[in-house]
């Protein structure tokens, strides 16, 4: 790990932003090749992450490294990433302040990671990068492109696991991963 990664996750241990810190166990600042050709982003640390300090360890999380081996990647290839660093009580949805609080942190990663593509996770982190009026309903499976940087939400993993009728078209988002991450000579 360079300066630059040791500086930020020095700035992510220290953060008092926002009162989510007050009831957390562990930060959760992300972990993975730092400087992985695909970022992925979910929401925020669940109660498993925030006990381990790792992030998307619990159910959602094995589901995402099978997820990950299906199109023959490996956790240690991606950088994995939330839109929060804290643990929100009862791993209820974010709220803006909290997320507002946390995005320079993820701006920060983003840059330091340089990925050519980004996998969002739900519905929280799409709004978190692509803007509050999108859908994940309506914008699952559509490629966007800002930056340079190819981007594509699908289902988060915990959504699989409530619905399965949802994996069809996740797994058909995995197949235009992988095909993009393919073309573009990163995969």
């Amino acid at each position: 790990m360079d300066a630059a990664w040791a500086a930020l996750n020095a700035r992510i241990e220290a953060c008092q932003i926002c009162a989510l810190v007050r009831n957390i166990t562990h930060k959760v600042p992300g972990q993975g090749n730092p400087k992985a050709r695909l970022l992925l982003i979910g929401e925020a640390p669940g109660a498993e992450e925030d006990a381990q300090s790792l992030a998307f360890v619990g159910p959602a999380g094995q589901l995402l490294t099978r997820m990950l081996q299906a199109i023959n990647l490996s956790r240690e290839e991606v950088f994995i990433a939330n839109t929060l660093k804290c643990r929100p009580p009862g791993n209820r949805v974010p709220l803006p302040e909290e997320t507002a609080a946390c995005l320079p942190f993820l701006r920060e990663q983003t840059r330091l990671i340089r990925p050519g593509v980004i996998l969002l996770l739900g519905a929280t982190a799409l709004k978190t990068v692509l803007g509050e009026d999108k859908r994940i309903t309506r914008c699952r499976g559509q490629w966007v492109e800002s930056k340079g940087v190819h981007i594509l939400p699908t289902f988060h993993p915990s959504a699989l696991l409530r619905d399965p009728g949802k994996k069809r078209p996740v797994w058909e988002d995995l197949q235009s991963l992988k095909a993009r991450l393919d073309s573009l000579g990163e995969g």
